[in-house]
């Protein structure tokens, strides 16, 4: 008996068999963020000593900053909150959303690949902490460039919505950045695209790459720019030689 290939999954599957499968899954993924804000509601005092450090480490040294975050609402502080618990939960429910979106689109792949399921999600969790966990020991001297660029005439303040939201959205920017070869390889194992026409677009991709952290880094200052792009461009190398050696896979198992 032939096995089935991704197109005999398909045909198995109608429209709203697809829908209806994706709107479990997007339940699925809420409720997980929902936990996570829960607990992050809880920990918050931890996790805002955490994300307030990179400031802390800066606002020593440089007489234009205040010692704290000021507040200019009163209800920024539940606010600010709030957020955190938010960036929390979307935080603790990443293994749940990778796994999730790996089950989604399971049935595109030959029954070979599909083993790939809990090395794809590790692998995905382990790149994005790595991008925020980057990020973060990047944040410091991001900080110092934007304190100085202005002068020393300013005096900044800063509030701790604006605050958090830099941080979090640069910690997002870098580990969404690392997930970059996740992509490529999933392109090539859905036979989407090929390593040699990566390997052919290899110029205009890294004149891509620094255009796309351009746009998503936050900050906008050189340095955290230079520490997203260099890894994104390793990636896509990196992302070429795995190509290679499925495609090797896949035409030795199809001469089986």
């Amino acid at each position: 008996m032939a096995p089935s290939t991704p197109m005999d999954d398909e045909r198995r599957m109608s429209l709203i068999e697809h829908l209806t499968e994706l709107r479990d899954r997007l339940i699925k993924c809420v409720i997980a963020i929902v936990v996570g804000m829960v607990a992050g509601f809880f920990l918050y005092h931890r996790i805002f000593d955490i994300l307030i450090e990179p400031y802390k480490q800066i606002a020593e040294d440089h007489r234009t900053l205040t010692d704290g975050l000021v507040v200019f609402d009163p209800l920024e502080g539940f606010s600010v909150r709030m957020k955190v618990s938010a960036y929390t939960g979307i935080g603790l429910a990443m293994p749940v959303i990778l796994w999730q979106i790996w089950q989604f689109v399971t049935p595109g792949l030959y029954p070979h690949e599909r083993r790939y399921a809990l090395p794809f999600v590790v692998t995905a969790l382990v790149l994005f902490v790595m991008g925020a966990g980057l990020a973060y020991y990047t944040l410091p001297r991001a900080l110092e460039f934007l304190a100085t660029i202005g002068g020393e005439e300013l005096v900044a303040a800063y509030s701790p919505g604006k605050y958090f939201s830099l941080v979090v959205y640069m910690m997002l920017a870098f580990g969404v950045g690392f997930e970059f070869p996740i992509l490529l390889v999933f392109l090539q194992m859905a036979g989407i695209v090929e390593p040699s026409h990566l390997a052919q677009l290899r110029r205009y991709a890294i004149v891509g790459i620094t255009i796309l952290v351009a746009v998503i880094t936050p900050s906008g200052d050189p340095i955290s720019m230079l520490m997203l792009s260099v890894p994104m461009v390793i990636f896509y190398e990196a992302s070429i030689l795995i190509g290679k050696v499925i495609e090797r896979r896949r035409t030795a198992a199809e001469r089986v």
